[in-house]
């Protein structure tokens, strides 16, 4: 593990500081019942809104996983590669009903 991150990594990191000392200055619940507010919303409505808002949740859990990754134990990564898993799962089933 690196410790100072080249490449893509740094550049991620880079963009991704500002809104993280933005959301580490909230209350630790709010950022997670936004984003479990938009889940649950996002799974209740269908059609696009119901797919756009399952994929953003997606994408805020896939760059978390990603920002946390180096620093993760394996059991970390693991349940952070379920939550990930079952956020895509919804979004695909929104995308695709029967």
């Amino acid at each position: 593990m690196p410790k100072n991150p080249s490449g893509l990594r740094a550049s991620v990191d880079r963009a991704s500081l500002p809104l993280l000392l933005r959301l580490s200055r909230l209350p630790r619940a709010v950022p997670f019942l936004v984003l479990l507010t938009v889940l649950v919303t996002g799974v209740l409505v269908s059609g696009v809104v119901g797919v756009v808002l399952t994929g953003l949740v997606v994408l805020v859990v896939g760059w978390l996983v990603y920002l946390g990754w180096p620093r993760m134990s394996m059991s970390m990564r693991l349940g952070r590669l379920a939550v990930l898993l079952v956020a895509v799962a919804l979004s695909v089933t929104q995308a695709f009903p029967r």
